[in-house]
């Protein structure tokens, strides 16, 4: 009988365990999925950030256009070329198109989707097109990786194909 009570006790112990942690996981926030109610803020973030880049590119202005990657040596960009490391390099990749101001391809992105990595860290994912006149003249994938740095969206991996 003493042995029966015992393995009751623990038992019962057990059983007390599991609620309390049913109880526990029921009162922890939920983990913010990507599309959920608190990322819709940062969608259109990212959507105005993406338009702001497009314009930019459009006029020519390609300071403005990679002022939106961190300057940092961290920072990477891979396309043709390779990886290229910071905001300079990425810089010089992409001056050759901006030679004749307003003369290269128009700029814009389409299916655009945020997904949280962690506090403060996203990833982007969009498709660039680039357009002369009435005519798509290229378009693919990008993966953006983006950090929350001085209050604002900035690209730290940029893998466009």
């Amino acid at each position: 009988m003493r042995l029966h009570n015992k393995h009751m006790r623990n038992m019962h112990r057990c059983t007390g365990f599991a609620i309390l942690l049913v109880v526990v996981g029921a009162c922890a926030p939920a983990p913010r999925q990507a599309g959920g109610a608190g990322d819709g803020a940062v969608q259109s973030q990212i959507s105005a950030m993406l338009a702001r880049s497009a314009a930019a590119w459009n006029r020519g202005d390609l300071d403005a256009f990679v002022s939106d990657y961190l300057d940092s040596d961290r920072t990477t960009y891979i396309g043709r070329r390779g990886v290229i490391h910071g905001r300079a390099a990425i810089r010089a990749v992409y001056a050759p198109r901006f030679t004749t101001p307003g003369a290269q391809d128009s700029l814009s992105f389409d299916r655009l989707e945020v997904d949280s990595l962690a506090p403060g860290v996203i990833n982007v994912i969009a498709e660039y097109v680039l357009s002369r006149g009435d005519s798509t003249v290229a378009r693919g994938p990008t993966s953006l990786v983006m950090e929350w740095v001085d209050g604002r969206w900035q690209i730290v991996h940029d893998h466009s194909s």
